[in-house]
């Protein structure tokens, strides 16, 4: 059973292998977001006052759809090999493995991400107070894109051109992270309190949590079964 701490361990790491083999896949989110961060100064130009108020909100939209390119991964290696019917038809484990897919999704897409945020914006020359309220909101507010785009990619695993359905279907669902995210950003650069941004997503991270592995799993049983 998947509640068990060594079945746990060994399903999370034969995901991080899979990802790790897949190493040119795994690499399209970093190179967006590199050349998101790398083509933003152009269009901006030369106001350094300008790109330092406009370089959070960036690193947040640069992030969010750099992290959408992976998602369709999620399910489909296992789709391919045929292993996705044999777990589907664990029903009582089925959930707690899509929870650890959305588990090795977030470390291996997200949270690199935020480490080449991180160098983003001390590049850009964020104060240290608009930095920190970044870095927390991404690290509070990114679990919910690898955990809502399990149940997209649940829901179109195995679909012709399944990449753009799965954007159309998961993209509206993380505005309310973006609204927070650049919204606690915002408080910390004009020196306002950002805790009550904090607590909202959080909480939208524990609600995913909860209830994202329960929609994904019915969503895979939709599919095949």
């Amino acid at each position: 059973m998947l509640s068990t701490p060594p079945a746990s361990l060994a399903i999370l790491r034969r995901e991080m292998l899979r990802l790790y083999r897949r190493r040119g896949q795994l690499m399209q989110p970093p190179l967006f977001f590199i050349l998101v961060a790398v083509m933003f100064p152009f269009a901006v130009g030369g106001d350094e006052n300008q790109l330092r108020a406009l370089a959070p909100a960036v690193v947040w939209v640069a992030l969010l759809l750099a992290t959408t390119l992976s998602l369709e991964d999620i399910f489909r290696g296992d789709h391919e090999d045929g292993s996705l019917e044999q777990l589907v038809l664990l029903a009582g484990s089925l959930p707690g493995a899509c929870a650890l897919k959305a588990l090795a999704h977030w470390l291996s897409t997200p949270v690199p991400l935020i480490a080449m945020a991180a160098l983003m914006s001390a590049v850009h020359g964020l104060q240290n107070e608009t930095r920190t309220a970044l870095l927390v909101s991404l690290l509070l507010g990114t679990p919910v894109f690898s955990l809502v785009g399990t149940i997209g990619s649940a829901l179109t695993v195995g679909v012709r051109g399944g990449a753009l359905l799965l954007a159309l279907l998961i993209l509206p669902l993380y505005i309310p992270v973006l609204i927070f995210g650049a919204g606690a950003v915002r408080n910390a650069t004009l020196s306002m309190a950002s805790g009550s941004e904090y607590f909202f997503l959080a909480g939208l991270s524990v609600l995913a949590a909860t209830l994202a592995p329960f929609a994904a799993a019915a969503g895979l049983r939709a599919r095949l079964v």
